[in-house]
């Protein structure tokens, strides 16, 4: 059975790869294609905007859907770890009605195929963080709270450089039910399958990612420079008018 994270990995991997290939169409035929497709609360739109380096696709989302906020990570990075901690778990806390949270360790690793099939990681910051990542693809994928998701990411990548250690300490610190799960997912190959996953993911982004960590606002990278600085401000900005989004977000526009 394919599990919910699964899922989710591969409707964001086909979003990115149907993106790209309009954005090629558009380029040489110079007109405008409406193109449409499931997604979670979301449908793929045409920008209005003329195609930037820095903004390809948005979605139109149903009325009061959240926004869907896609983090490309590092769990050595200390630029992710600043983001992560300052901005994105604060931003859920404070607006988690508005916010659907997808997150992608892996950064500007390779994944490379064994004879036997399996997979083999190069990571930026070396070994110790392709094993750090593997242990949050395997927390995204087991426990499926939210909120206990991403407050075990943020534990963990305070300081990952002992993943196994770190891994531990913050699952029984937040309380995680599905610990020996979580490490059998490691230990197993599932942890690799999950983390090329994730590479999958990364490589079809466009444009490419060149910074760790990026960040897409319903398929958006928009202006990272003012994602990185105040997330929530820029949920606000593109959350809809609503009561809930009214009510966050009036202090932060």
């Amino acid at each position: 059975m394919v599990s919910a994270t699964r899922k989710r990995i591969l409707l964001l991997l086909i979003v990115i790869v149907l993106t790209f290939l309009l954005i090629r169409f558009l380029l040489y035929n110079g007109t405008l294609l409406a193109v449409s497709m499931q997604y979670p609360q979301a449908q793929v739109v045409q920008n209005k905007q003329h195609t930037t380096n820095h903004e390809t696709q948005s979605y139109r989302r149903a009325p009061g859907a959240p926004v869907i906020v896609a983090v490309f990570y590092e769990a050595l990075c200390p630029d992710s770890k600043h983001f992560i901690m300052k901005q994105l778990l604060p931003a859920y806390k404070e607006a988690s009605p508005l916010m659907n949270v997808q997150l992608i360790p892996y950064g500007k690793a390779t994944t490379y195929t064994n004879a036997d099939g399996s997979y083999r990681f190069d990571c930026q910051h070396g070994h110790l963080e392709c094993e750090a990542n593997t242990y949050h693809a395997c927390v995204i994928e087991v426990v499926e709270d939210a909120l206990a998701r991403l407050e075990v990411v943020a534990c963990m990548i305070r300081d990952n450089h002992l993943p196994k250690e770190a891994f531990h300490k913050c699952a029984k610190q937040h309380n995680i039910e599905n610990i020996d799960l979580i490490q059998k997912c490691y230990d197993s190959s599932n942890g690799s399958e999950l983390l090329k996953l994730n590479g999958d993911v990364t490589h079809a982004l466009r444009p490419s990612i060149t910074f760790i960590p990026t960040i897409t606002l319903d398929g958006s990278q928009g202006r990272q420079a003012t994602i990185l600085k105040n997330l929530l401000a820029e949920i606000c900005k593109i959350a809809g008018d609503n009561e809930k989004a009214e009510e966050i977000c009036s202090k932060h526009i």
